[in-house]
Formats: C-alpha cells, sequence, structure tokens
C-alpha cells in the first residue's frame, strides 16, 4: 500500500514563513504529478500548486511569487516552501501524488492526511 505523511504545519505571523513536506512510500513503481491542496472551513479545496514528474509547476493566482513547489525524486516527496504568508492562507493543507502502484493497476491519486496552517497575529 501507499501512503502519503505531511509534516511542517504550525501557527506563524503575517509575513513570516513555512516549509511544508509530504513523502511518499510503500510499493511505489513511478509517480507522475505532485501537488498541495488547501480548504479553509467553509469554502471548497482549491488547487494551490502542482508539479509535474519532469519539474513544470503551476500556481494559483493568489500564491504566486509567494509560494515555491519542489520535490526530491529520491525521497519520493515533494515541498511548498511558503513565504509572506497571509491570514487567508489558513487553511488545512493535503498534498497529493498520482503513483503508479506496485500490485495496483494503473495509476492513482493519493492523498495525504492534511496539516494545519494558521497565519495570525
Amino acid at each position: 500500500q501507499v501512503q502519503l505523511v505531511e509534516s511542517g504545519g504550525g501557527l506563524v505571523q503575517p509575513g513570516g514563513s513555512l516549509r511544508l513536506s509530504c513523502a511518499a512510500s510503500g510499493s511505489i513503481f513511478s509517480i507522475n504529478a505532485m501537488g498541495w491542496y488547501r480548504q479553509a472551513p467553509g469554502k471548497q479545496r482549491e488547487l494551490v500548486a502542482g508539479i509535474t514528474a519532469g519539474g513544470n509547476t503551476n500556481y494559483a493566482d493568489s500564491v504566486k511569487g509567494r509560494f515555491t513547489i519542489s520535490r526530491d525524486n529520491a525521497k519520493n516527496t515533494v515541498y511548498l516552501q511558503m513565504n509572506s504568508l497571509k491570514p487567508e492562507d489558513t487553511a488545512v493543507y493535503y498534498c497529493n501524488a498520482d503513483i503508479v502502484s506496485i500490485g495496483h493497476w494503473g495509476n492513482y491519486a493519493y492523498w495525504g492526511q492534511g496539516t494545519q496552517v494558521t497565519v495570525s497575529s
């Protein structure tokens, strides 16, 4: 089985920074695209940033210039560096990975457990 474990969330002041990590483990054959989503109470889950296996990235307009997504294929890990954080960035952040698993037919989207990010004075 495949599991995604997130870490790095917490409470920061506006203008501060956090670095989220999401490590995939298990019977992994290959990992395609990876990404970060977030969901605030009462709001829809939205894509924050995505990165392809080839390193192409895309970002939500609200985080462009402030957030950077990256990946370490040797560690099966995706990161989200968040700078210049704003209160409106407060949400539960979920990582996602499109993975081809050993013993699994075709690719499948896996989700992390979520990590809380709170930006407040």
